[in-house]
């Protein structure tokens, strides 16, 4: 992964790349804006609940009781045809008529580094190049220069980050929901007054310096600044903060600190951030499989059930994209610690809100798990389904500072079966 650092500190760190991505937002965001507006956007916004470590299909969204690969759980009915969910996942199965469960997903990428990469970007890792996860993309084509809050936000752990597009359009990084965060306001003693000072010396040396060498970075290191300040001074901080919300929303989101940055998430796409990523870690359940994925159930269910009840009731759910996924699936076969390996070649994807269509199963596996059966759903073409919904087009190609030009996603293709 590509961690950024939280707060002031994450904007004022950039280089090359980030002027390279500054100057590729400012002409680029323009006209993808006017494109979605012509096309009828259905997002405005991407909450994506990031499963870190591959969940297993078979004990979630794919379940395959009474086969021997089906593991200890049971299988309930959701509230739509033909779908079921584990049992520990009974607000998601009340909430069926909303999901779009596509269980034909696989990849080639079984390794945790390489397959994170491959469905944060849509493409696999290359030495010559570091690609723009989706939700950088987000940031540098459809955020506003002169927001206030971030573009693109994490929370729960680092995201993948902005590639060739610059720092600036990667992940603000929030470590725990539930509070302000840290390292935003102005070091104790510093007053407005000597904070203005002190940008007006920094705003000389950078002309002087500008004068002096003609180095195109300064102008995109000014834009970096300001962004930073008006974080520092934006008073729509309290999107971060839980102190206004009551305790019943609270209650059902669930007394975690994934369900408290789902809540955060539903806070900042209230407030425009174009797309926020929560992470729920623990997937990777080589051991003790069954009793571990309870327990992770037990987080993700109120958590995902109640965003989706949230935002409905908020009337911005038809308006927000919701992604739940992992790096892959996990094997059929239950191994000798009673857990489940890496699996990339059949794995399940969520998608609700934001203009996808609710109670549906899109594609899926045979009876033990093991393979995708008729068409596989390739990892591109999922992306390209939400940057579609977003307004972006899949096809959009931008130039790496090498001169490279490289698309939104790899060759990927809106799953129109998935759309309303």
């Amino acid at each position: 992964m590509h961690p950024n650092l939280l707060g002031r500190r994450w904007f004022l760190r950039v280089g090359t790349s980030a002027v390279f991505g500054g100057l590729v937002a400012r002409w680029s965001s323009r006209r993808v804006a006017a494109a979605a507006e012509a096309h009828g956007v259905r997002a405005n916004a991407c909450i994506l609940l990031w499963l870190n470590g591959g969940p297993s299909h078979i004990d979630t969204f794919d379940p395959k009781p009474g086969r021997p690969t089906g593991g200890r759980f049971k299988a309930i009915k959701a509230r739509a045809p033909g779908m079921t969910l584990n049992e520990h996942l009974p607000r998601l199965a009340e909430r069926g008529d909303r999901l779009a469960i596509v269980r034909s997903m696989s990849s080639k990428e079984g390794n945790h580094a390489r397959a994170q990469y491959y469905v944060h970007t849509g493409y696999a890792p290359n030495p010559t190049v570091v690609h723009p996860s989706l939700g950088a993309w987000t940031c540098a084509l459809l955020g506003s220069e002169a927001a206030d809050l971030p573009a693109f936000v994490s929370i729960g752990g680092p995201s993948f980050g902005a590639g060739f597009l610059g720092v600036q359009n990667g992940p603000f990084v929030l470590a725990k929901a539930g509070a302000p965060p840290a390292d935003v306001a102005a070091p104790r003693g510093i007053d407005r007054a000597r904070f203005a000072r002190r940008q007006a010396a920094l705003d000389a040396m950078e002309q002087r310096f500008s004068e002096q060498t003609g180095d195109a970075k300064v102008e995109g290191r000014r834009h970096v600044y300001a962004k930073a300040i008006r974080l520092m001074q934006t008073p729509r901080l309290d999107a971060f903060d839980l102190a206004g919300e009551t305790e019943a929303t609270k209650r059902a989101y669930g007394d975690t600190d994934f369900g408290r940055g789902c809540l955060v998430a539903r806070r900042l796409v209230e407030r425009g951030v174009k797309f926020v990523e929560v992470v729920l870690d623990g997937w990777d359940t080589h051991q003790n499989g069954f009793d571990r994925n309870k327990a992770l159930m037990a987080t993700l269910d109120p958590a995902f059930a109640g965003l989706l009840d949230d935002l409905n009731a908020r009337g911005i759910f038809k308006t927000t994209l919701v992604g739940c996924m992992g790096e892959f699936g996990r094997t059929p076969r239950i191994n000798a610690t009673d857990g489940r390996d890496h699996w990339p070649q059949a794995w399940s994807a969520v998608l609700a809100g934001g203009g996808v269509r609710g109670g549906i199963v899109h594609g899926g596996t045979d009876e033990d798990g093991a393979n995708v059966v008729g068409p596989e759903t390739k990892v591109p073409d999922l992306l390209a389904t939400m940057a579609s919904q977003l307004g972006l087009d899949p096809e959009h190609t931008e130039a790496t500072p090498a001169g490279r030009p490289i698309s939104v996603t790899d060759d990927g293709t809106p799953i129109r079966a998935l759309l309303l």
